[in-house]
């Protein structure tokens, strides 16, 4: 083999390569705008969190909010409601689990479904867990909590599921207190 053999193999193969790398880079930059589409819009992100003001939600009462095209259902509890909830034994409840991402992988007790630790707070997406129903609040249903008519789910003060063909407890949004009369939503 003579030596301008040898670089004409050398200068092959670095064809080779500078033609895969361009063609992977032009690839690339052709894929981009189609990948990139299916992120959100700036829009939707803004709208990925609210702040909600909660400063003239009495006792005993609740307001709805809509937050990323749901209802959710912020009611302050009584001492009442919070007494009833947290007696209620595990073991009758259909759902065992939370359903609170803000407290992950814990069981459905009334603490682990609270916003704040007296139980004062309740923040629920307001979405029946069985077909996407609204249910009713302010002590509707048997379990003096929320009612779906729909199909006949009965959830307790808690927003457990306690009754009916629902599968899970109504589930608690990402939450959290940044004053004392706001809370972010997501």
């Amino acid at each position: 083999m003579s030596h301008a053999e040898d670089h004409e193999g050398t200068r092959r193969d670095f064809l080779y390569y500078a033609t895969a790398g361009a063609g992977a880079v032009t690839a690339g930059a052709a894929v981009w705008p189609l990948v990139n589409q299916m992120n959100p819009s700036a829009d939707v992100k803004a709208l990925s969190s609210i702040l909600v003001d909660i400063s003239g939600v009495e006792v005993g009462t609740q307001i709805s909010v809509m937050f990323l095209g749901k209802p959710v259902f912020i009611r302050r509890r009584t001492q009442e409601e919070i007494d009833e909830a947290r007696t209620v034994e595990l073991s009758e409840l259909i759902d065992p689990l939370s359903e609170n991402p803000n407290k992950p992988g814990t069981d459905a007790a009334d603490q682990n479904r609270t916003l704040d630790d007296a139980g004062e707070w309740l923040v629920m997406m307001g979405v029946c867990t069985h077909l996407g129903c609204v249910p009713l609040g302010d002590g509707a249903g048997e379990y003096n909590g929320w009612f779906c008519p729909c199909h006949g789910s009965h959830y307790d003060t808690s927003g457990r599921i306690r009754k009916g063909p629902a599968p899970q407890n109504l589930h608690v949004p990402v939450a959290e207190f940044v004053d004392a009369n706001t809370i972010k939503l997501g």
